[in-house]
């Protein structure tokens, strides 16, 4: 069965958990933009506790949007920013170093629009994961599918209410297991075991 996902800037794990379980993935291109999703952020686990990392996005005065369409705000040094973030939160981890040629790239180009920088960083997970995947598009949107699993809600934190089992997190000594994060959390902790990981999770 197929698998209709939306995808997201570096995918939750319970995402990549989809993901890796699919037989066939789709991805979602013609839904219109929704604020506050995935989409534009990522969760990870930060020396303070878990930490939101968001892309800027340029604001249109149109209502609606498709989210292939949206453009990304160069104004803001984000990529910059984000890839120190995530040397402050990883750099001690068991895998950062081991991963960090293959991610710190992406941070250094300038993509136009959000929907590509997502298949891109999607293509570079996978690669770190040891998988493969050719997805296929969406020609057109339906609220309501039938003969797919349709994991689009994971796009949208407040809707996910997956639970990860616990694995070793960098400092989880000050502030406990932090579920469901960035996927970047679990391979920069689990390495390659990451996608062992990911084919276990209960979806």
């Amino acid at each position: 069965m197929k698998t209709l996902l939306h995808p997201t800037y570096f995918p939750s794990i319970s995402q990549y958990a989809a993901i890796v379980q699919a037989e066939e993935l789709v991805f979602e291109k013609e839904d219109n933009f929704q604020k506050q999703t995935n989409r534009n952020r990522m969760y990870i686990y930060s020396p303070n506790g878990i930490q939101l990392l968001n892309i800027p996005i340029k604001h249109s005065k149109t209502a609606h949007q498709k989210y292939k369409d949206i453009k990304i705000e160069p104004a803001f040094n984000w990529q910059k920013q984000h890839f120190k973030t995530l040397e402050a939160a990883y750099r001690t981890s068991p895998f950062f170093e081991y991963f960090e040629d293959d991610i710190a790239p992406i941070f250094e180009k300038q993509h136009t629009f959000l929907f590509d920088l997502n298949i891109e960083l999607f293509e570079i997970v996978n690669q770190c994961l040891g998988i493969a995947f050719q997805p296929e598009y969406t020609a057109e949107y339906f609220h309501e599918v039938s003969e797919v699993n349709d994991f689009r809600y994971l796009a949208n934190g407040k809707k996910d209410t997956t639970i990860c089992e616990p694995y070793q997190q960098v400092f989880a000594e000050k502030h406990g297991f932090i579920n469901n994060l960035s996927i970047l959390d679990l391979l920069f902790n689990e390495g390659r075991y990451a996608l062992d990981y990911l084919k276990k999770q209960s979806l």
